[in-house]
């Protein structure tokens, strides 16, 4: 296998492999176009069937909708609601495979409450629907990673969720499906794609797509944004996977065709987990979305909202407006209400809204029950649509769709693929007994090291046992290492300081000054690494300050507009920062 590590020199190995590709013993099969979960899916995909295979994004991994989500691999109970049976046990069957085989560090199960409000007839109702959910799994007895759910008095819901209102509910029906850290699960499926031989490379953005003499999308033009050098590449297959830029994608191709998408902002909360008493999560009914209240890591995260987007694409910001929607759903069932101040973070993402058909002059299209896989012109596919937890489905349907025939010899076989850190993952568990013993790590540190890099964990004590400083949390963020913020870079491709505390950390919403404080101790680690002089480190830190201002200032204006104007006036953004294809 090759090198697991994702470098700067990896980068620039990678950005030699798309350049020599215009030869023609070195022609790729697949050109990956996105570095979201879709995208890493299906490098992932397709370099596991013996497809030589490259996959670029503009900025850095999981920095659009799949660092933003609702962090929660599910079924989605409310599909049921539509009779939509089939996508149902899709994703539960994704889920479980998740859970059990291809990422059991990464995705953990967690409870939820259903709460009633009516004794008999509601208790049946929802009761038969969580019973469907449960058999549309489709797990033997016995080999089910999840518990069936189970009715609770009231009582019984009082003692697992003690701050949910009294008269909030009459019981609840409790069920289980699980969490995941989004970016975390992108950066892994990149990792692991590499390891099998795919060229992976971030701050790199598609200019254009390229054409052969029959006018088939045989490659593209690419801007390595850390340097301004522009290199061609060419590929049998180019697949579009960019979530809410699909259209500007799709663009670059001269073409009509394509698919239709349209973006809607979903808004979370992040508030400290002692602020409300309860060992399980909440999902609610509203008259716009679903609100979760989720147990995650040490915190509280509540969301969401589901409203049009207009603004630029890259930086959504949650508003004033947006942020008292979801405490006043959540305060409408808590005992002790929310205010501002127990708001410690926030995130606000676009999801991709797959329009139904496609453009006219699309030559071929598959449309799954919640996806699209497309081809506008002939050698680029399209696809759109779908969600986190069937990231692997949809990876399967565009590397089948662009590749042809060749499907029936080269199949899919990514649901026995273990991504980094799962194998191994049960004996590490034992092994960090006597690390954490050397170190002083904490239960909580082991646990939460575990959750972040299963196996892989012992990559981080080789670093604390070649540099023994790393093994000592941040001074101004002790929930982290230094050798996380070392590890960051040195294996998971992080080039500034925003991936660190964005994507690789999330700094940036689970500390009130967005991880200001700590900002010189990490640039200190990892310019040191990454060789950056002075000034690179002064930029760095400025740059990140500018964007941390930024969104905290928008967060007090009333709407989108006005958010997106004052964001827009504070965040002088450096040129290292990449804009995505308009």
């Amino acid at each position: 296998m090759a090198s697991t590590r994702l470098t700067a020199e990896s980068r620039q190995q990678a950005l030699g492999a798309l350049e020599a590709s215009t030869t023609a013993d070195a022609e790729l099969d697949v050109l990956v176009i996105g570095g979201g979960v879709t995208g890493a899916g299906i490098a992932l995909d397709a370099v596991t069937r013996g497809l030589s295979t490259a996959i670029v994004e503009a900025q850095d991994w999981a920095s659009g909708t799949s660092s933003r989500s609702s962090k929660l691999v599910h079924g989605g109970l409310r599909y049921l609601q539509m009779l939509d049976f089939h996508l149902v046990h899709e994703a539960l069957t994704e889920r479980d495979l998740l859970l059990k085989e291809i990422a059991p560090h990464l995705v953990r199960p967690v409870p939820f409450l259903y709460p009633l409000e009516h004794r008999v007839w509601e208790r049946a109702y929802v009761g038969a629907g969580i019973a469907l959910y449960d058999t549309l799994a489709s797990v033997s007895p016995g080999q089910r990673p999840l518990p069936l759910h189970r009715h609770l008095t009231r009582k019984q819901m009082a003692n697992k969720f003690p701050d949910l209102a009294h008269d909030a509910a009459v019981g609840a029906v409790q069920y289980w499906d699980a969490s995941v850290d989004d970016a975390r699960l992108v950066s892994t499926l990149v990792r692991t794609a590499t390891s099998y031989g795919a060229h992976a490379a971030s701050r790199t953005q598609v200019v254009s797509l390229t054409k052969g003499p029959t006018g088939a999308v045989n490659g593209a033009v690419l801007a390595d944004l850390e340097t301004g050098r522009e290199i061609t590449a060419r590929a049998r297959s180019v697949i579009n996977a960019t979530g809410v830029w699909t259209e500007d994608t799709e663009g670059l191709a001269g073409s009509e065709g394509g698919l239709n998408v349209l973006a809607s902002k979903g808004v979370h909360i992040v508030v400290p987990r002692e602020r409300i008493k309860g060992t399980v999560g909440l999902i609610l009914q509203t008259e716009k979305s679903v609100l979760f209240v989720i147990p995650w890591s040490r915190y509280w995260v509540i969301g969401t909202t589901d409203t049009p987007w207009e603004q630029d694409l890259q930086h959504p910001v949650a508003t004033a407006a947006d942020i008292d929607y979801v405490l006043e759903h959540a305060n409408a069932v808590l005992a002790h209400p929310l205010t501002r101040d127990d708001i410690i973070g926030t995130w606000a993402g676009l999801r991709p809204l797959l329009q139904p058909g496609t453009k006219e002059g699309t030559s071929s299209s598959k449309v799954s029950r919640e996806h699209t896989v497309a081809s506008p012109t002939p050698g680029l596919t399209v696809i759109a649509g779908g969600k986190l937890t069937t990231y692997r489905v949809m990876a399967k349907d565009a590397v089948d769709f662009a590749i042809g025939q060749r499907a029936s010899a080269l199949g899919s076989i990514t649901h026995k693929i273990p991504l980094l850190g799962a194998v191994g993952l049960d004996a590490v568990r034992r092994q960090a007994r006597p690390w954490a013993s050397r170190y002083g790590w904490t239960p909580k540190m082991v646990d939460h090291l575990l959750h972040r890099y299963g196996s892989n964990l012992r990559e981080i004590v080789e670093l604390c046992e070649s540099q023994p400083d790393l093994a000592k949390p941040l001074e101004h963020a002790p929930a982290y290492l230094r050798a996380e913020i070392a590890y960051g870079v040195s294996h998971e491709g992080a080039l500034h300081l925003e991936d660190l505390l964005v994507h690789r950390t999330r700094l940036n919403y689970e500390i009130v000054d967005r991880g200001l404080a700590a900002l010189p101790e990490i640039a200190g680690i990892a310019g040191e690494i990454l060789g950056w002089d002075d000034a690179t480190r002064e930029a760095e830190v400025r740059s990140y300050t500018q964007r941390a201002e930024a969104e905290d200032a928008a967060e007090h204006e009333p709407d989108d507009a006005s958010a997106e104007t004052t964001r827009l006036a504070a965040d002088d953004v450096a040129p290292m920062q990449p804009l995505r294809p308009v």
